[in-house]
């Protein structure tokens, strides 16, 4: 297969999970012209996902973003289900679950029997976990790499890209030129190191701004004014990891901790209190501020 071709024959994607990053997804690659199944475990889940898509999508309309017939066009690229066995046909699936190894290696393991596809790509969404434990675990472990996206995926321009050491050269080819000249978003490889690049310098930032916070230096707000007034960031990092979602702020930092055991990767007694709370951010109501 030539590079000019590489990702020419990806034109059926799945996405597995359809929370806030995987309707993202979706919608990104619904939007460049692929044909899109996207799965949940529960007609309940998925449904919830349907309706997260259609109202992106609709919002993107009345913004002048997209036309009408655009929003149509996508939606009708778009199919659901609750059952992976209808994936087989799929030239790549992106998988963007929650945040647990063994979750993502059970569907890893399901998806590589089901493809049929021989050369069909498994991707895996994640912000921390080391691809070589999820391509390991499949019959196709040249075909695994991570695509990263970032929150909200339709509208930041950044995909990560992460090889394993597994990783076949084509594989890596086949994904960036999928990224770059189908999804139009600007790729860069990352090492299969936790936190990759962006959450490797992000994650630590936005942990010592919890800690500056628990220990009364500055009020939420100064801190978060302080980063956007003083340093032109467009969120401060207590906003910002509201917006992640603080289960998955602890996550990223279990999984550098675990790997650099570095302090300033350890998640401070407040965040982890907070999560045990259920006091997730945007998505619960709740985080450093109340959204409800």
């Amino acid at each position: 297969m030539s590079e000019d071709s590489a990702a020419g024959d990806i034109r059926n994607v799945g996405v597995v999970g359809c929370g806030q990053m995987g309707a993202g997804i979706a919608e990104v690659c619904a939007r460049s012209g692929l044909d899109v199944r996207v799965a949940e475990t529960t007609g309940e889940a998925l449904e919830l996902g349907r309706t997260r898509l259609t109202n992106s999508l609709s919002r993107a309309a009345e913004r002048g973003k997209i036309t009408a017939e655009e929003r149509d066009a996508t939606l009708a690229r778009l199919t659901f289900t609750t059952d992976l066995g209808e994936f087989a046909d799929r030239d790549l699936v992106i998988e963007a679950v929650v945040e647990n190894e063994q979750v993502k290696t059970e569907i890893f393991q399901v998806l590589d029997q089901v493809l049929t596809r021989q050369d069909a790509i498994l991707a895996s969404n994640t912000s921390s976990i080391p691809l070589v434990k999820l391509a390991v675990a499949t019959s196709r472990p040249d075909h695994v790499l991570g695509i990263h996206f970032f929150n909200p995926a339709p509208v930041q321009k950044l995909v990560e890209l992460i090889p394993a050491l597994t990783t076949g050269e084509q594989t890596l080819l086949r994904a960036e030129k999928l990224v770059t000249d189908v999804l139009g978003k600007h790729a860069i490889r990352a090492q299969d190191r936790s936190g990759f690049v962006v959450n490797a310098l992000l994650v630590p930032y936005l942990l010592a701004a919890v800690r500056m916070f628990e220990c009364g230096s500055a009020t939420r707000e100064d801190i978060d004014n302080g980063m956007e007034l003083g340093c032109a960031h467009p969120m401060g990092p207590l906003k910002l990891s509201d917006l992640i979602g603080l289960d998955t702020v602890v996550a990223i930092a279990d999984s550098l901790y675990s790997e650099y055991k570095e302090p300033l990767y350890a998640a401070p007694p407040l965040l982890q209190r907070m999560v045990a709370a259920g006091r997730l951010g945007r998505k619960t109501g709740h985080g450093f501020y109340d959204y409800a």
